[in-house]
């Protein structure tokens, strides 16, 4: 069986995705095989796995930094919200259906069983299992049960972190009042304390981090510097990419939708010095622009609601009258056609809605999710890599312009003027040469185009450096147990 050590945080947005994947890379650079493990998921990011099931994309980043291929068993439970009060359920990679937020907390006794067997799998596999838990452990309400701290942590017998973020502000009392929520055993647990996001002199820190070890008995096990422009896939909160635009002559606008799934399919147009891509808030109508995207979404019919009642209908109208061109993805994919029908209920009200109509598609909700991993070539026999995650499938006479070529069949439709293009596949602008093609189509000539695996891997090892930097590391592999 493997070491594991599992990072908790005071807070979300603590830190636990970028130190797991900081560690992942790390342990994997001293030779030892490493996997990511988060029991309980919440985001609508999601990846498609070697073994075509559906992961958090934190995890399938962690997987990246540690070598190895994305699986199921990295992420067993993954809640993917379609409302304020109810998420999809995905276990081990499939989806259980819909649930309420008070009918999956009477499920959750249940999904320890898959939650253990998944790690057992990874521990049988590799030296090391880091391990992520999600929000904070001090979350009262949510202790009944639980799945995603120290729930596992317990019914696993493994070791934790507790980190917090400082930027925040009140990182003693949010380091020690988590404690003092926690039973005595689940305090035991905690064999180390990190501080993130620190700025300034951190000598100044030293009196509070000597306060904070005689408070609690627990070592500090580092100080972490705020890295300033590091890029990491989002799981769930909007992308941190960070375009620093040099000298733009494209302008792309992307509608902020309320359950926008899978915003990182645009990361590499939000990274390009030469491209102004920024996300537009729905509530207005978007400024005047090249190109309009409407992307993935978990609740497709509320969220087309949502954009008719901003205005934004209207606008994409005027936006192609005055030449502009538009793109949809997934979900966006669906609005921009006729018709959109969810016999099931699948996602709200069972019935059907009409379109934006400017492909001449309709698109029927079905129980059975997609999901593939896809290669083949787009606009002008460029290189697409990417997947796909969806419940409906689209047809009409704007399928017969598909304009990728996968595999396994052709994907998309454009209509007759070639100025409305729609797709299922994520991942469009990884590769470089596609990044262009779109550029291309756009109006433009990119002078620089960069593989986006590649910007990936070269933050990660940005991150893991950083990170080794500025925490003990001999009391991380001391607790795990192995070679130094």
């Amino acid at each position: 069986m493997a070491k594991a050590l599992m990072i908790q945080g005071c807070t979300s947005d603590a830190g636990k995705s970028m130190l797991a994947t900081a560690l992942c890379r790390i342990l994997n650079n001293r030779g030892l095989t490493v996997a990511p493990f988060k029991p309980q998921n919440m985001a609508l990011n999601s990846a498609v796995t070697e073994d075509l099931g559906e992961i958090g994309r934190a995890q399938a980043t962690q997987a990246i930094a540690a070598g190895v291929p994305a699986h199921t068993d990295m992420n067993p439970v993954l809640l993917k919200p379609t409302t304020d009060m109810g998420s999809q359920v995905i276990v081990n990679g499939k989806s259980i259906g819909h649930f309420s937020a008070r009918d999956f907390h009477a499920l959750k006794p249940i999904l320890m069983d898959p939650i253990l067997a998944s790690f057992t799998r990874l521990s049988t596999q590799h030296d090391v299992v880091i391990v992520e838990g999600a929000g904070s452990p001090a979350e009262i309400n949510l202790r009944a049960h639980d799945l995603a701290n120290m729930g596992f942590a317990e019914a696993a017998d493994i070791p934790c972190l507790l980190m917090a973020d400082i930027d925040k502000g009140g990182v003693f009392a949010h380091l020690t009042g988590t404690l003092a929520c926690l039973s005595q055993s689940e305090q035991h647990r905690i064999k180390g304390l990190i501080i993130n996001k620190f700025r300034g002199d951190p000598r100044l820190l030293d009196s509070g981090v000597d306060w904070l070890t005689e408070k609690t008995q627990k070592p500090c096990w580092g100080v972490i510097p705020l890295l300033q422009n590091l890029y990491l896939e989002a799981e769930d909160s909007l992308s941190t990419a960070t375009n620093w635009v040099t000298e733009s002559q494209l302008k792309i606008r992307i509608a902020r939708l309320p359950k926008m799934s899978n915003h990182t399919d645009f990361d590499p147009l939000l990274l390009h010095p030469e491209i102004d891509c920024q996300f537009a808030p729905i509530s207005k109508p978007p400024e005047p622009c090249d190109v309009i995207i409407l992307p993935g979404s978990k609740s497709v019919q509320n969220d087309l609601a949502e954009l008719r009642r901003g205005g934004w209908a209207t606008s994409i109208a005027r936006h192609l009258r005055y030449g502009g061109k538009v793109l949809g993805v997934c979900g966006g994919y669906q609005m921009l056609g006729k018709q959109l029908h969810d016999p099931l209920g699948i996602e709200g009200t069972q019935g059907s809605v009409e379109g934006l109509g400017w492909l001449d598609v309709d698109s029927t909700l079905q129980a059975d999710k997609a999901l593939k991993r896809v290669s083949g070539t787009g606009m002008e026999g460029t290189t697409i890599r990417g997947y796909e995650i969806h419940m409906g499938q689209s047809t009409g006479p704007d399928c017969q312009r598909a304009w990728i070529n996968l595999e396994d069949g052709q994907d998309g439709a454009a209509n007759a003027d070639g100025n409305v293009l729609g797709t299922y596949v994520h991942g469009l602008f990884d590769d470089p040469t596609a990044l262009n093609a779109f550029a291309h189509w756009c109006g433009i000539r990119l002078s620089t185009t960069e593989d986006h695996q590649q910007v990936i891997e070269r933050n990660i090892a940005t991150l893991a450096d950083h990170v080794e930097a500025h925490i003990d590391m001999d009391a991380v592999l001391d607790e795990l147990g192995v070679s130094q």
